[in-house]
């Protein structure tokens, strides 16, 4: 799993690229306060290797709170800036520092 920012200079926005192992995974998406965790929004893209990958513009100076949808099962980020716990899920939240 990696996590990769790209500052655009000339807007408020930084473009994320999201990268999961996939493994005998069929689907993937991630959610998070970006797009109200909404699964369909954030949908990632499998990729020959098995990987799944997405790119999203988000705004810059703000603390995303995010997790994986992996086949229906919540995984957390491994070189996510920092864990939250979320009192609502029972568990952590992976959150990202644009």
């Amino acid at each position: 799993m990696s996590i990769k920012k790209q500052f655009v200079k000339t807007k408020p926005v930084c473009k994320v690229t999201f990268v999961l192992a996939g493994g005998d995974a069929l689907k993937a998406s991630v959610v998070g306060d970006f797009n109200s965790w909404d699964a369909s929004a954030g949908a990632l893209t499998k990729l020959k290797n098995g990987n799944f990958k997405g790119v999203f513009d988000l705004s810059k100076d703000v603390t995303y709170e995010f997790k994986y949808l992996v086949d229906d099962a919540y995984v957390n980020e491994e070189e996510a800036d920092d864990y939250v716990w979320n009192e609502f899920a029972g568990s952590e939240n992976s959150v990202l520092v644009v």
